[in-house]
């Protein structure tokens, strides 16, 4: 019995369970982690973002040539400026018919590669990357491209040289004949640079469906082809659909680069924000009809935008689908 009590006295006590040791201060409260984290980027979105956004809606409201720090406010005058100027009305006249183009093309081109790539067995990864590839390159780049090697409209040019195995005499891609060619040299380009970076979102989109929904399609008779994409896989593609018209919808609006290098200082086939561009910093330098008419592409983008939104559903619930 005394050894049974000696080897107990002797055997060591169980060890506790340690605590974290909480940290005390700043550190250790969310709410400072939080804005440190977060701060830079929301004082980024102020400065760079906000900022000019509401120094351009005071701008609009006065008259600002060659300053932009003006004293003499004209209330509505741009905007009454801006909307008898042909040339701005024009330009959005033409690229809402231009987006009502462009976005559905671009959208079928993406989703064609996307369901291409999906049914690939192998080198998937490759020709995933391929198309995608062109997204990274710069618009800039990609018009001198497609302006000095490919549509440069003399015989040594790419497209000029195809036609030419088949008797068609040049054509200066890049004039203002009748027809316009150079809607061609634009949305072949844009279609190039555009549809790899929607086609990726197609194709993580796709992956995602369940193979069980086209098993169950298939017991039930129906075939595949049209059918399934109708009834299955389009609908399972609602969400990421109307993400990507939006995008497009808003790039179509802001294009910039490709028409300004293709179509340099000419005065036809403009877009919006080129005519804004020369507006503000052309001759002239009027800033408060050019923050104007910025403003009233962005209520046109606004509202096109709603449009779509609820044409698809965007920000629907379920339950309402």
């Amino acid at each position: 019995m005394s050894t049974t009590t000696e080897l107990d006295l002797a055997s060591p006590a169980p060890a506790k369970p340690l605590k974290a040791r909480r940290r005390r201060g700043l550190r250790g409260s969310p709410t400072f982690n939080f804005w440190l984290f977060t701060g830079p980027f929301l004082l980024g979105l102020v400065i760079f973002v906000y900022v000019p956004i509401g120094w351009s809606i005071w701008l609009s409201f006065f008259e600002a040539r060659f300053t932009v720090t003006p004293s003499k406010f004209i209330g509505f005058d741009n905007y009454r400026y801006m909307l008898d100027n042909g040339n701005f009305t024009g330009a959005l006249l033409t690229f809402t018919v231009f987006a009502a183009f462009i976005v559905p093309t671009t959208w079928a081109l993406s989703l064609g590669l996307a369901m291409l790539v999906n049914r690939l067995r192998f080198m998937r990864a490759f020709y995933r990357s391929v198309f995608f590839l062109p997204t990274a390159c710069s618009y800039v780049a990609a018009s001198l491209i497609w302006k000095m090697s490919m549509f440069n409209g003399v015989r040594f040019g790419l497209a000029n040289t195809v036609i030419g195995w088949f008797g068609v005499e040049n054509i200066a891609w890049l004039a203002d004949p009748d027809p316009p060619w150079y809607w061609l040299v634009i949305v072949s380009a844009r279609l190039w640079l555009q549809s790899g970076f929607y086609m990726i979102l197609f194709l993580a989109a796709l992956q995602n469906i369940p193979q069980e929904l086209y098993e169950a399609a298939a017991i039930d008779g129906a075939k595949r082809g049209w059918q399934t994409f109708r009834y299955i896989t389009l609908p399972q593609l609602r969400a990421t659909t109307t993400a990507v018209v939006l995008l497009l919808l808003v790039a179509a609006y802001q294009a910039f680069d490709e028409f300004f290098n293709l179509l340099s200082k000419t005065t036809w086939g403009r877009p919006p924000l080129v005519e804004l561009y020369y507006m503000a910093l052309g001759q002239n330098q009027d800033y408060g009809a050019g923050s104007a008419g910025a403003v009233m592409l962005t209520l046109l983008i606004c509202l096109v935008t709603l449009f779509q939104g609820r044409l698809l559903g965007f920000g629907r619930g379920e339950e309402s689908k």
